[in-house]
């Protein structure tokens, strides 16, 4: 780099005038001054020439070197033109070689390709008839079952409604019997409960005819004793006057008989008071059973409409019963039917689904084969083209084609492994349709 300039003070102006003093005028130490500054920057100038002349003596050698540079590289970039040339000819030839290779091997793979698609074309057509003829045999099964289940429903509609009216018959007799019996029970126990009642009133009444008798005879005792000392006594107040010593004797003598017959009188009485205290307990015995037996009565009536409304509950429950007995039994005979023929149905079912997988099983094993040798021919082919591509340089398009073609065979691999999948998923499909048919009849 050049040495920076110093803008001096002593730069001559026009005239003679340096740094704003005529020379004229300036003294020997000026003028010294100025020829010291005069000096260096003389100094100054020769070095920057030396450095600007550096400079160009190396621009001049770096010129040359570069265009040295660039005939060596003009003389092998023609070179490289020259050799590009012979590579472009030699890849020309081996495309045109890589082009009838590929030529053949499409003509190879076009003819598989129709032969399996013939093949997969039959093998299809072929299941998809099979299928289609199972099919129609098991919707007729499936008609005649529904045809032959409605057939046997109506004779058991018909069965019921004739048990039906056995059964209301039947029913019928019962009841009107059951009524026979409980009005014969009902007057049964009416005529046994008024002989009763009767009977009970007769002993009453004998009881109380009994007590009022045995009353009368000790009250008529009574009146007659009485009787007899009033006489005595009239008969003693007649004589008192005739006899008044007879009479106190007398007297004396009857009042002891009277002291003593009062003394039986009140022994009769209080006997007699006894007598009625007992024959009052019997009484009231005889009015408790009366009223017990009324109770006994009004329970009885009670108990009349509970065993008629029990009566009733239990025929009731016998009818259910033997409604339910019948269901029973029939709902058992249909089922032991209705198992034979699933049982039936299920063999025949399991008859048909073997041929089917017999059938499906060998066109897959047929499917497998074919996709097999076509896996292996394809992989065969891109060991080859493998083998060319590492030997030989091939160009972008060819590499293009070649990957064209062999995404191609692969998507005809996938196809058929597609079609193959659909059989299978197909003979799935139908086995399930078929065993959920099965399985509603």
């Amino acid at each position: 780099m050049p040495p920076k300039k110093k803008g001096g003070k002593g730069k001559g102006l026009p005239g003679g005038i340096i740094d704003g003093v005529d020379t004229s005028q300036m003294t020997r130490e000026q003028l010294e001054i100025f020829a010291l500054r005069i000096k260096e920057e003389n100094e100054r100038e020769r070095e920057e020439r030396n450095f600007f002349q550096l400079e160009r003596d190396k621009i001049r050698t770096f010129w040359e070197i570069t265009r040295s540079e660039l005939e060596e590289t003009k003389a092998k970039l023609r070179n490289k033109d020259r050799q590009i040339e012979e590579a472009a000819e030699a890849n020309e030839e081996e495309l045109k070689f890589f082009k009838q290779k590929v030529k053949h091997l499409q003509y190879e793979h076009q003819n598989n390709l129709t032969e399996c698609k013939a093949e997969a074309m039959v093998s299809l057509k072929l299941a998809q008839d099979d299928h289609t003829e199972q099919e129609r045999e098991l919707l007729r099964d499936k008609r005649e079952l529904k045809s032959k289940i409605r057939e046997d429903e109506l004779s058991n509609q018909d069965q019921i409604k004739a048990l039906k009216l056995q059964f209301s018959e039947e029913i019928h007799k019962a009841r009107e019997e059951f009524v026979k019996e409980a009005n014969e029970m009902e007057n049964k126990y009416e005529k046994r409960f008024n002989n009763l009642k009767q009977e009970l009133g007769i002993k009453h009444k004998m009881e109380m005819s009994e007590v009022e008798e045995r009353k009368n005879t000790q009250i008529n005792e009574l009146t007659k004793s009485h009787e007899l000392a009033f006489n005595e006594m009239k008969n003693y107040y007649n004589d008192i006057t005739l006899n008044n010593l007879a009479l106190i004797s007398s007297l004396k003598d009857q009042m002891e008989i009277l002291r003593k017959q009062n003394e039986r009188m009140s022994k009769q009485v209080a006997d007699l008071t006894l007598e009625n205290k007992r024959l009052a307990e019997p009484l009231k015995q005889a009015l408790a059973d009366v009223a017990e037996y009324k109770r006994q009565l009004q329970n009885y009536e009670k108990d009349k409409i509970s065993l008629a409304n029990t009566k009733a509950k239990l025929v009731a429950t016998k009818k259910e019963f033997d409604d339910l007995t019948w269901a029973n039994e029939a709902l058992e005979l249909r089922f032991e039917k209705l198992k034979g023929e699933k049982d039936e149905l299920q063999s025949r079912f399991v008859r048909a689904v073997l041929e089917v997988q017999q059938k499906t099983g060998l066109k897959n094993a047929l499917l497998q084969r074919r996709i097999n040798t076509l896996n292996s021919l394809a992989e065969n082919r891109e060991a080859v083209i493998g083998e060319l591509t590492a030997n030989k340089k091939i160009p972008a398009g060819l590499n293009e084609k070649f990957d064209k073609i062999l995404n191609k065979k692969n998507q005809t691999i996938k196809d058929l492994q597609y079609e193959l999948a659909r059989v299978c998923k197909a003979h799935e499909t139908l086995k399930t349709y078929v065993r959920s048919e099965m399985t509603i009849s």
